[in-house]
């Protein structure tokens, strides 16, 4: 019987989870996977440092970030091929992997909201409606980099209060020439970004660090959820760490403008699982 990995990624993190003989035998976490920010190289240079060596897999299904495009597909899936010596890969769509494991067969508007976000309309069995995805520069409002963004401008436009500038330069720093360093000239600055949620998770209460969550929030919901029709007609479902983390506020918007809350999962791939193994 062949053996199946799956992977559900995001910018920050892939989960995989190996299925043999019908049954999740393994499952093992590395660095999250994104076209738009590495090369195949790249990632084959990650695989090699995060996973385990030898595994023999006939069957990899991979679903991540920045899957927009053919040429990314590509990079991907040449990358997956070459370190699982396999030609039996499927790359796609983060929000494909999302519907498939939140919502299953039913119908429904599908959120991701982690360290980018992204929302489709979904059928029950394919994505149906579904804007442009602007990125990490233009866009995932409502996202861990979003609400970094305003983190950073709160602290650097004299905004925050001296409670949460202290929290500031005590966590992250206040020295911003690094700061801009960090975000120009390394890396991955969406995950930078990201990482100046946990001033939002151990201050909540403070009315500036609810209004960052909520007006962030607000903004994915105008600019996408918004803009379809079935927002108000299907249930509403979300996945990623910012929204598991902060589901209470996304429940609280939800029952403000009337949505049909489906469910909140701060990962889809027990889902995914099931899905592959039926």
């Amino acid at each position: 019987m062949s053996q199946k990995l799956i992977a559900e990624s995001g910018s920050t993190k892939t989960d995989w989870a190996l299925i043999q003989k019908g049954k999740k035998n393994k499952q093992f976490r590395t660095d999250g996977i994104n076209p738009y920010l590495q090369s195949t190289s790249d990632i084959i240079a990650q695989l090699k440092a995060q996973c385990e060596s030898g595994m023999r897999i006939d069957e990899v299904f991979f679903y991540g970030a920045g899957i927009h495009s053919k040429s990314n597909k590509q990079i991907v899936k040449t990358a997956l091929q070459s370190f699982f010596e396999t030609k039996k890969v499927e790359v796609e769509s983060d929000i494909l992997a999302a519907a498939r494991g939140l919502s299953k067969n039913k119908k429904g508007m599908i959120c991701i909201l982690g360290t980018g976000s992204n929302a489709c309309y979904y059928d029950g069995n394919a994505i149906k409606n579904q804007l442009p995805s602007l990125g990490y520069i233009a866009g995932d409002e409502g996202s861990g980099n979003h609400m970094g963004k305003r983190i950073l401008q709160y602290y650097a436009y004299n905004t925050f209060d001296d409670e949460l500038r202290s929290y500031f330069e005590n966590n992250i720093g206040k020295d911003m020439g690094q700061i801009i360093d960090q975000l120009y000239k390394q890396p991955f600055p969406n995950r930078y970004l990201a990482s100046f949620v946990k001033l939002l998770v151990n201050n909540r209460g403070h009315f500036m660090v609810e209004n960052i969550i909520e007006d962030s929030f607000n903004d994915f919901i105008h600019q996408h959820l918004f803009k379809y029709r079935q927002s108000w007609k299907s249930p509403i479902y979300f996945t990623g760490s910012i929204a598991y983390i902060f589901s209470d506020v996304l429940e609280n918007l939800c029952a403000q403008y009337d949505f049909e809350l489906g469910r909140i999962l701060q990962n889809p791939l027990e889902g995914l699982v099931e899905y592959h193994k039926s």
